[in-house]
């Protein structure tokens, strides 16, 4: 059965923050996500989920500056100790949020930075945050992310996700996959997932090109969610789309798509 989760950052963004966990519960939404909670008071944060009866299916870890361009400092050897207390934080909101996995943004290679050095000490970050998320029992995931969107983003490709979870040695690291980046950079869509199913404990979702809701473009989604249910995937999908004319208006993809 397919599970579709709003995600807040980019849904609902025609009311204020607080105020998207109404719309999604009376759009018919059961779980939420969204890129970051830590400009909020995370109680408040736990108030509308119990209010609107929603489940917190994700948020990221702490990402550096997000407003001057930086989408993640897990390949940034001078920033470990800001990564550390990161890792920290997202746990304390986790805690109080229910949410069960959180995400990791590996990051754009600094340009004075090799790709070893880079690469190695990705591997040391994620071996620390998913033994401190393992503790809480707490799953840590990486999103490979497309480089057409961000260029320089150091994990862009699923066997580069999985090649590193092998590096770390750790049993608590899976795969964030997103079928949008994941069309730009590779296609393969429903073989990929096939493939890696038990290492992939969240999707998300939006159509190529222009990061629409499904239906505007190229993914054939009601064949990838038949695949998916056929397949026994479990887990949430998030919707991380653009609304092409606002998202309540644009919500009619959802009966067109049988889900």
């Amino acid at each position: 059965m397919i599970k579709l989760a709003a995600n807040l950052t980019m849904l609902f963004t025609e009311v204020p923050f607080m105020e998207r966990f109404k719309l999604a519960a009376e759009a018919g939404f059961r779980g939420v996500e969204f890129l970051f909670p830590y400009a909020f008071d995370a109680s408040d944060i736990a108030r509308e989920l119990a209010t609107h009866k929603l489940a917190m299916v994700l948020h990221n870890l702490p990402a550096g500056n997000w407003e001057a361009g930086e989408r993640g400092i897990a390949c940034h050897p001078d920033r470990i100790s800001e990564f550390q207390a990161g890792v920290a934080k997202a746990i304390h909101f986790a805690k109080i949020l229910g949410v069960q996995q959180l995400n990791c943004l590996a990051g754009i290679q600094p340009a004075d930075v090799s790709h070893g050095d880079a690469q190695q000490t990705l591997i040391k970050n994620l071996a620390y945050a998913a033994e401190q998320l393992k503790k809480e029992q707490l799953r840590l995931l990486i999103e490979p992310i497309n480089t057409f969107d961000i260029p320089g983003f150091f994990l862009s490709r699923t066997q580069q996700a999985l090649d590193l979870i092998k590096a770390t040695g750790s049993d608590n690291l899976f795969v964030q996959y997103d079928i949008y980046h994941m069309q730009r950079m590779e296609g393969e869509l429903i073989s990929t997932i096939q493939k890696n199913l038990p290492m992939i404990k969240h999707l998300q979702l939006a159509d190529n090109p222009g990061r629409f809701e499904p239906g505007t473009g190229e993914i054939h989604y009601r064949n990838l969610f038949q695949a998916l249910d056929a397949m026994g995937y479990e887990g949430w999908i998030g919707c991380e789309y653009k609304p092409r004319n606002g998202t309540i208006n644009g919500l009619d993809w959802l009966a067109a798509h049988g889900v």
